[in-house]
């Protein structure tokens, strides 16, 4: 059986998709935006701008900015 897979696009300030962080796959859209809310912070470190939730591989809802402060 294949499930789906629930993934993350990120994306930096210069609008360059990131292939580092590398995004965990998720079988639901509940653990994948649960996931990014506990680590959001570490990633917008890491240079991530925005984030885009995939369902298998196309966008499933609007991107996120990552903003501290």
């Amino acid at each position: 059986m294949i499930r789906p897979q629930w993934t993350w696009r990120f994306v930096d300030g210069e609008g360059r998709e990131l292939t580092e962080p590398a995004t965990p796959l998720f079988t639901n859209q509940y653990d994948a935006e649960q996931w990014l809310g506990e680590t959001w912070r570490t990633l917008a470190g890491q240079g991530v701008v925005t984030a885009t939730v995939l369902h298998e591989g196309e966008a499933a809802a609007p991107a996120v900015e990552l903003r501290v402060g």
